[in-house]
């Protein structure tokens, strides 16, 4: 009986520590220094910066600490941390401003704002945020509060990248504040915790170039973008200008069908109001905007500009996506294409007329309905019959491709053909060793002459069959291969250090030759090593990765020209560090930008393709030091896949392949064959139905991976399966041509092993699965209440059980004065907290049986990325596992 009591005090430990260890978002929210209240004006109250209604539910006020702005145009910012680290989400905006002293307020969310002390001016070069700021929240001209819809929540926190909130105003005209008050305008963000399944974004279509002539009657501002992500549905809109605006219309077009998604008079209250169709918006589709302008009263040109005598052309999109591939921020800054707004309806050209009383209204606050728009209910996401991409599907290997072997060296580059055929360059039988280069980066083995084996061949993407093979007796070291609009190919080769445009017709004779034969440099007209190529389809420029001994991207023109040529980007040039081989490259034809491997490293980095200006950089600790390829595909918002490479000081990570959001950088999926391991993943693509190939130089191989929903279903399809029905209870499977081949258990961290019958149950169409639902339901509703509580009854009375046992042993062991430590008792605990995931912070039986073991989940510790694969056996030197072996010199500055 003893015992038992111990235990249950035991027990009644453990809940207060954990009631205590469980903090509210309170108390790791730095306290903001003023306080909250109705009137924009009165700074004297003292307010609460953070409310806790309930464990889950909470708000947080943004507010001006008592400011008096000097001049016009003025532009304050202040900044407030996220109340919590982990996840949580926004589901209302409350605004506490006056258009009398507020001409507009923007909320950011971003990582590291400007300042966190205060105030400050922003307007300056100072801005909003060090690094991205995205937008989250606009007001102005005395708009209404902006609720969103049920299950929708902009995401804050955890692994967005939003730690920050930063409140911008503008102050347009100061003569308000003659009389020096302070003022305390700003916004109260009202929050819970509970994961929402739907994720709130804003995408602002923005006109950067538009000029209204003065006196100019009617001047129109177009904005037109291709929609390239996920489905979206819009259910508010947003419109603004300054005052010369009359009205902004949006709009979805699709198949030349132009459907209104919200149109408003910016001199209105400029309020989020609901969005006028409910409908969505897909990959394909076009969305539009037009602002209409005019230039009466001017006496000179009014141009976009961000003071109040400027104008501004901005159409917001609120909206909401599936939370497993939700993109929160998207933008369109492109003008109008082509004849696309000659279809634009009637109506966006028709001003909407601002009465006496809507100026009144607007003056006193109380325009919450003005436009006739805002008594509609927001738009409420739809549920079942929504149309939701599956994201739950990840990238399998083709276990039987090619179907027959190929004869490949080492494979150093992939590419794809117009129609979608893969492209191979590999080595033959020449070998990177250790011997193939001097410290000059000269090539040691032109003894070996060039290889006779054809080193490009086209091949078959469903089968594996060789289509044509070309590239005889033409290269030593064959490294990088891309192909252009004509199907011509571009390549590297690292012991040439040159680069060559082939054509596909198989005469194997260049078309265009960039470099001098052996011979390394860092000019205009020498490579060394170059690695890879790339070439814009639409101006047909050439794109170079130079390389192992070069730190350098080069551009030429399609016939060869030099045109310019740039090195590695930083957001913040005091930091930039140079390239340490730009290993691989990826042309992004709907960005126009152009992505880099920078291998060593470990980094990718993403440049404007016409200038070499910096856009972005994607490093992650999965990636362990070093990225060796990367390529990409113009769905959903833009899919970067990648594959890593093994670090010089040992494997600091596995070695798989990556799918990465562009816009959000969040790795989608991890990826690595099943029937063999990755040794040198040097090159991947990725085909337009979403297959991926990735070529290992040490394997000599290629490595097909599908989608696994594909894969199920190609294997049901190959299997022969059918489902049949038995009476009204039961149903058998029957197979053909052979059984359903069992996959291995332990091939990837989301896969488990299964029953022969589940298995089976895998491997169905949807179609299959359903009928067998609708034919086994009977039988599963005639399971016993009793049966069901029993089972799992037991279980929890035997674990019971054994944890009383156990306190037993330790009330022996420290006395009978129920004083109870948790210490570690064996591989128990670690078993349970295996069974129950990260047990941090919750109360369960994986606690109460602490033990050292399974409790943490050891991560990689990134090792130096100074080296590369290079230090192997000299006695391996000639073995495929061997590429680059040479450390990188140090980078040679390149001349003009």
């Amino acid at each position: 009986m003893n015992a038992l009591v111990c235990s249950v005090l035991a027990l009644a430990i453990i809940c207060q520590s954990h009631s205590h260890s469980v903090r509210s978002p309170l108390d790791t929210f730095k306290r903001y220094q003023e306080s909250a209240w109705s009137d924009p004006n009165d700074c004297s109250s003292s307010r609460q910066p953070f409310s806790l209604s309930n464990p889950y539910n909470f708000s947080v006020d943004l507010r001006m600490p008592g400011v008096t702005p000097k001049v016009s145009d003025t532009y304050f910012c202040v900044a407030v941390p996220v109340p919590m680290q982990r996840e949580a989400y926004i589901v209302d905006f409350v605004p506490h401003a006056s258009m009398d002293t507020a001409h507009h307020m923007l909320l950011f969310g971003c990582t590291i704002p400007f300042s966190t002390k205060g105030y400050w001016d922003c307007g300056s070069e100072q801005g909003t945020c060090e690094d991205e700021a995205k937008i989250m929240y606009a007001w102005a001209r005395n708009a209404p509060p902006t609720k969103l819809p049920q299950d929708v929540g902009f995401k804050v926190g955890g692994d967005t990248g939003i730690t920050h909130f930063v409140l911008q105003i503008h102050y347009g005209d100061v003569t308000n504040f003659r009389d020096h008050h302070r003022d305390c305008s700003g916004l109260t963000l009202r929050m819970t915790s509970k994961p929402q399944p739907f994720i709130a974004g804003m995408y602002l279509m923005m006109s950067m170039n538009t000029v209204i002539p003065p006196g100019k009657k009617v001047v129109n501002a177009d904005i037109s973008c291709t929609y390239s992500s996920y489905p979206m549905h819009p259910f508010a809109f947003r419109t603004h200008t300054h005052r010369l605006g009359k009205v902004v219309s949006g709009y979805r077009v699709r198949n030349g069908q132009w459907t209104l998604i919200g149109r408003q008079s910016p001199q209105l209250p400029q309020a989020f109001y609901p969005a006028s169709n409910h409908i969505d918006v897909k990959y394909g589709d076009t969305l539009a905007a037009r602002c209409v302008f005019t230039g009466e009263g001017r006496t000179t040109k009014t141009r976009i500009g961000g003071t109040s005598d400027d104008e501004m052309c901005n159409f917001y999109i609120m909206y909401y996506m599936d939370s497993k591939h939700a993109v929160p921020y998207m933008d369109c800054m492109d003008g109008a294409r082509g004849d696309l707004f000659k279809n634009i309806p009637a109506e966006a050209n028709v001003p909407i007329p601002v009465t006496p009383d809507h100026l009144m209204s607007m003056m006193h606050g109380s325009a919450h309905h003005s436009g006739g728009e805002s008594n509609r209910a927001l738009q409420q996401p739809k549920r079942e019959e929504e149309e939701v991409l599956d994201q739950g599907a990840h990238l399998v290997e083709v276990p039987d491709w090619p179907e027959t072997p190929l004869q490949l060296g080492q494979v150093s580059g992939l590419a794809l053909m117009t129609d979608d055929n893969l492209v191979i360059f590999h080595r033959g039988d020449h070998r990177w060793g250790v011997n193939s280069f001097d410290n000059e980066g000269r090539y040691q083995q032109r003894s070996l002459g060039p290889i006779q084996q054809s080193t490009i061949l086209v091949v078959d993407p469903v089968k594996g069959n060789v289509i044509k093979a070309s590239g005889r007796n033409m290269f030593y070291l064959p490294h990088g291969i891309t192909v252009d609009t004509d199907n011509n190919y571009w390549v590297t080769d690292v012991a040439l250090h040159q680069v060559f445009k082939l054509g596909s017709d198989g005469k194997d004779k260049p078309l265009v030759v960039l470099g001098e034969a052996f011979e390394p440099g860092s000019d205009r007209n020498h490579f060394c090593k170059p690695t890879d190529v790339a070439v814009d389809p639409v101006t047909g420029n050439v794109f170079i990765s130079d390389g192992y001994c070069n730190a350098r991207i080069l551009k030429f023109s399609p016939d060869g020209k030099y045109l310019s040529h740039w090195g590695a980007g930083s957001s913040d040039r005091r930091r930039r560090v140079p390239f340490q081989i730009p290993h691989s490259l990826a042309f992004l034809p709907d960005r126009h930008e152009l992505c880099v491997a920078d291998r060593e490293n470990g980094r990718i980095q993403c440049f404007v393709a016409e200038t070499g200006e910096f856009v972005k950089e994607i490093k992650k600790d999965e990636f362990g030091g070093e990225v060796f390829a990367v390529s990409y595909a113009p769905v959903h918002g833009g899919l970067i896949y990648a594959v890593n490479g093994e670090s010089a000081y040992g494997q600091s990570a596995p070695l798989q392949g990556f799918v990465v959001n562009y816009s959000t950088k969040e790795i989608l999926d991890t990826f690595r064959p099943d029937t063999q391991e990755f040794k040198m993943p040097h090159d991947i693509v990725v085909t337009r139905d979403g297959s991926v190939f990735v070529g290992d130089a040490a394997t000599d191989s290629v490595i097909k991976f599908v989608s696994s929903e594909k894969e199920e279903h190609r294997s049901v399809k190959k299997g022969g399966i059918e489902v049949q029905e038995i009476e009204e209870t039961e149903y058998f499977v029957q197979s053909h041509l052979k059984p359903v081949q069992t996959q291995p258990a332990q091939t990837h961290v989301e896969k488990t092993a299964l029953p022969p019958q589940s298995q089976v149950h895998e491997a169905l169409t949807p179609e299959e699965k359903q009928k067998i639902k609708s034919v086994t339901r009977q039988s599963s509703q005639g399971v016993s209440p009793a049966v069901v509580t029993t089972l799992l009854l037991v279980p929890l009375v035997v674990v019971i059980a054994i944890g009383v046992f156990i306190r037993w042993k330790k009330s022996r062991m420290y006395g009978d004065d129920c004083e109870v430590k948790l210490e570690p008792s064996g591989s128990s605990g670690g078993i349970l907290g295996k069974l129950r995931g990260k047990a941090a912070g919750t109360l369960n039986l994986g606690n109460f049986f602490a033990s050292h073991k399974g409790y943490t989940r050891q991560g990689f510790d990134r090792l130096s990325t100074e080296g590369s694969d290079l230090d192997k056996d000299d006695e391996d030197a000639t073995d495929s596992e061997n590429e680059e072996y040479s450390a990188p010199p140090p980078p040679v500055s390149s001349s003009q």
